[in-house]
Parts: structure tokens; sequence; C-alpha cells
């Protein structure tokens, strides 16, 4: 994946502030918000460690789950052509609609 940032097994996605001239680090599956700064790869990583160690003691210490629950369903809405084309192909590989998404979203994120 790209501008993402693996720390201790979980997730940030990595963006360039140009206002401060430094990168973002933003965890993404956490149950609430941990974000860090740095200018170069070394300092996200030490700056992404520091966050995330507060933000799981402060979960400990509340008796919070630090991961967000992610319940595996999501709504889409796409153009009523491309729909019909998705259940077309999905169909043509003898697959469900669900099947053929998933499969292809898989794809599209390196699983």
């Amino acid at each position: 994946m790209i501008n993402v940032m693996k720390i201790q097994g979980h997730k940030a996605v990595i963006t360039y502030d140009p206002d401060i001239a430094l990168f973002r680090g933003e965890f993404v599956d956490l149950n609430g918000s941990a974000d860090f700064y740095a200018a170069d790869v070394e300092g996200l990583k030490r700056e992404g460690e520091i966050s995330l160690k507060v933000f799981l003691d402060v979960c400990r210490e509340k008796g919070m789950e630090s991961r967000k629950a992610f319940s595996g369903k999501f709504n889409v809405r796409i153009p009523a052509h491309l729909h019909a084309d998705i259940v077309s192909a999905a169909k043509a590989q003898g697959k469900s609609l669900n099947q053929w998404v998933t499969e292809a979203l898989s794809r599209e994120v390196g699983v």
C-alpha cells in the first residue's frame, strides 16, 4: 500500500502537510484519534510509536478497547450502469456480487 506505515501491527496513513512542512501519520484502525508528525521516515516511526503508546496506555487506564470494531458491511453508491456491469461480470464468473466485489477489493489492497 502506498502511504501506509505499520507500527506495532497498527496501520497509519501518511500524508504531507505543506503548511507546516511535515509529514503527518494518522492511525486508521484505532478507536480514537492518535496522530503524529515528523520531517522524515525515521522521525515518523519514532513519533508514531510514542503516539501509539500514549493512546494504548489511556485505553488500558479507561478499560476501553483500543481497536475500532468493523462490522464487515458498508454501503457504496455507484452509477446504475456500473452496478449492472458488475452484476454481469460476477454472473459470468459464476460468483455472487458479494464474492466478486470482495475479491476485487482484496486485489486492490494487496491482500
